[in-house]
């Protein structure tokens, strides 16, 4: 028995991985999301457990137990700093950046709006209801907090699997990361009644101790973080340790010393090393990274989702009464949501996107609850200060409240999303991918003929190869398409194309971490106009070539022109890589427009119209030309050590791709790979422009 106690966490980890890749693998073909068929799961294997039929099954019953019996805050401190972290690192920062104010109103006034009107209902229940007689504003206010916080777990796993717009997505994606910290806040305040013994003196100062206090903690420990990781190095495994063990003391010294919002504190911390250390980190790192952390999130929301399920069904008691009067509190809930989004929409449509009312509904509508709300509603259910009839009515509202929203809200939110036409493509771009589609299809058609006259194939079954072929597919019916359709859509993949280049370029070594954020930021801005902008439109990338006007001013005495000889080294340094590797991603640009120029899809017309991108790209190439021309002859020097670094990277990053061919092929072993990496490394570190400028007087 001993034993099987000892095994049942590691037991219910095993069962629940197993059986969620089955049910992953079963769901690929169907419209249903996997997160709910977990939680589905998790209430059937919940239900099992508690009717007996687990009574002879070994150690799955304890194992089941262990997940139904779980302390919320074992529950908060293991899940919470994954998905957040995970969340916030996955987060655009450009687009989470255009949306932070969208997303700080519903997290600040419509959460507190939610609060109190969802307080209000409880109060009217229970001014209505004998069974609700026992609730007061303080325990109407506590629940309001606990229920109206959209569950980042729930609301992010749906959205990833519905593909919704990266805009809406990370809209709503930021309001629940955001309103979770601001939830979690505003229920310690009632709750801390009942646990700290009183009241908080002053709410609003506290509240916005909590919160800032989050931000300020994040980030410190983010750029800690950095600095340290620059100065220690190591392989992809130790670094991405060193990321993972500062998520959790995040959190853990927020939560647990600071009385700040930890929540709030990750979501600093992800975004933070997001923007500022991934651009720092080796190449290798932030690939390690990103298959980690979607592993690490994978996992724990199979395991969350399947143990809000277990919960729910073990510790949830329902009678008819108490089910009419969560269907009345369902339905509220639901009410008070969308009144909340109505009255912040007359804002939310002016600023950062902007929000439409196809959209404000899928906001409201995808107002998910899950493992945070239950979590909380087990804190709850487990102190003894507050009343009993009260802590079993807040579990139960709760867990069926969790159940409702991931079986009704979350099942028709596709439906709904397409009805809305919130997902459909726009008819250029239809075209345009079924011509890709068409040419990959011809493509392997014509390399199907080049096998049939190999000679040593040739006692293949042909008829039975060509059953492999892609299907063919019949030409979309779209409506009638204006250059400006086309030009629009075409502008839109050369940006996409950019920037998976200017990411190319950093991770061989061409171009630096802060040329690529430049480069980065301009795509963005440009993305925003949604390919209607022309490409030569590029006021970000060449704004950086102006001189600040504080340096034409310093400029005037002794100090200040040592002080810019120094400091225009690194800007001319940086200006130069940035040019090159703009130049670069044009030359390529105009082979991709080029490519869609030959598409069979796209009249005379429309092809015509695709000479207008040539003269857009081409006028980049030669303003970028003459900008680095004026660079050279105004700041020589500087010029020189740009060009000599720009050799010693690109020189560098040939022989990188040397070495990890090499231990491809099977010539160089991992361990002598790593050794000439590693001294690689060191040549790199040398590229600072202190240590350039030092060689170059070495070298005249």
């Amino acid at each position: 028995m001993e034993t099987n106690a000892l095994l049942a966490p590691l037991m219910f980890v095993v069962i629940c991985l197993v059986v969620g890749a089955i049910l992953k693998s079963v769901l690929k073909k169907t419209n249903f999301p996997y997160t709910v068929g977990l939680f589905v799961l998790g209430i059937g294997l919940g239900l099992l457990d508690r009717f007996g039929v687990l009574q002879d099954a070994g150690i799955v019953k304890p194992a089941i137990d262990f997940a139904g019996n779980m302390d919320p805050d074992l529950i908060l401190y293991i899940f919470l700093p994954l998905l957040i972290f995970d969340g916030a690192y996955e987060l655009d920062l450009h687009v989470f950046r255009k949306s932070l104010l969208n997303s700080t109103l519903l997290a600040g006034p419509g959460m507190v709006i939610a609060m109190f009107l969802t307080g209000a209902l409880l109060m009217g229940m229970a001014a209505i209801f004998p069974e609700c007689s026992g609730w007061n504003w303080s325990y109407a206010l506590m629940f309001g907090a606990l229920i109206s916080a959209t569950d980042p777990v729930a609301v992010v796993a749906l959205l990833k699997e519905l593909r919704t717009s990266k805009r809406f997505s990370t809209l709503v994606d930021a309001e629940s990361m955001l309103n979770d910290g601001t939830g979690i806040v505003l229920f310690m305040i009632f709750f801390g009644v009942y646990t700290a013994g009183g009241i908080v003196e002053s709410p609003v100062l506290n509240f916005l101790i909590v919160v800032f206090g989050g931000v300020l903690l994040g980030w410190v420990i983010a750029r800690f973080t950095i600095w340290f990781l620059s100065k220690v190095g190591g392989d992809e495994a130790v670094q991405n340790s060193v990321i993972i063990v500062s998520s959790y003391i995040t959190f853990i010294l927020a939560q647990s010393f600071l009385d700040v919002s930890g929540v709030i504190a990750l979501v600093a911390f992800g975004l933070t090393i997001s923007y500022i250390g991934r651009p720092q980190l080796k190449p290798e790192v932030n690939k390690f990274m990103a298959s980690f952390w979607e592993l690490m999130a994978y996992m724990a929301n199979t395991l969350i989702f399947i143990i809000v399920g277990v919960v729910i069904a073990l510790k949830v008691d329902v009678t008819w009464t108490s089910l009419l009067l969560l269907l009345i509190v369902y339905v509220g809930v639901n009410v008070v949501r969308m009144f909340m989004v109505a009255m912040l929409y007359p804002l939310m449509k002016k600023t950062g996107y902007g929000l439409s009312m196809r959209e404000s509904f899928i906001l409201s509508w995808g107002g998910l609850r899950g493992a945070l709300g239950l979590t909380l509603a087990l804190m709850v259910s487990y102190t003894v200060a507050i009343p009993e009839d009260i802590r079993r009515q807040i579990l139960l509202y709760t867990g069926g409240i969790v159940t409702l929203t991931l079986a009704v809200n979350a099942t028709t939110m596709r439906w709904f999303l397409l009805k809305l036409g919130l997902t459909k493509v726009a008819s250029a771009k239809m075209l345009l991918d079924y011509g890709i589609r068409k040419q990959i299809a011809d493509n392997t058609g014509k390399y199907l003929e080049k096998l049939k006259k190999k000679e040593m194939l040739e006692a293949s079954n042909w008829p039975l190869v060509e059953q492999f072929l892609p299907e063919k597919e019949e030409a979309p019916q779209v409506a009638r398409l204006t250059p400006e359709d086309v030009l629009a859509d075409v502008r839109i993949r050369v940006l996409k194309k950019e920037k998976a280049i200017y990411w190319r370029l950093f991770d061989e070594g061409i171009i630096s971490n802060l040329s690529l954020k430049v480069l980065i930021s301009a795509v963005d801005e440009l993305y925003d106009r949604d390919g209607h902008a022309p490409l030569h439109y590029r006021k970000w990338i060449y704004d950086y070539f102006q001189e600040p006007f504080y340096m034409r001013w310093t400029k005037q005495f002794a100090w200040g022109r040592e002080w810019w000889s120094h400091r225009s080294h690194e800007w001319v340094i940086v200006g130069y890589d940035l040019g090159r590797g703009f130049i670069i991603a044009q030359r390529e640009a105009l082979k991709l427009v080029d490519d869609f120029a030959q598409s069979a899809v796209l009249s005379d017309t429309e092809k015509e119209s695709l000479a207008e991108l040539h003269v857009e790209i081409n006028e980049n190439i030669t303003r970028m030309n003459e900008v680095l021309e004026e660079v050279a002859q105004y700041y020589p020097a500087s010029y020189q050590c740009a060009v000599t670094r720009k050799s010693i990277r690109m020189m560098l990053a040939n022989e990188k791709r040397q070495i990890s061919q090499l231990e491809s092929e099977g010539v160089l072993s991992s361990k002598d790979a790593q050794a000439m990496e590693g001294d690689l490394d060191e040549r790199y570190a040398g590229l600072t422009t202190s240590h350039m400028n030092r060689l170059i007087r070495e070298f005249k």
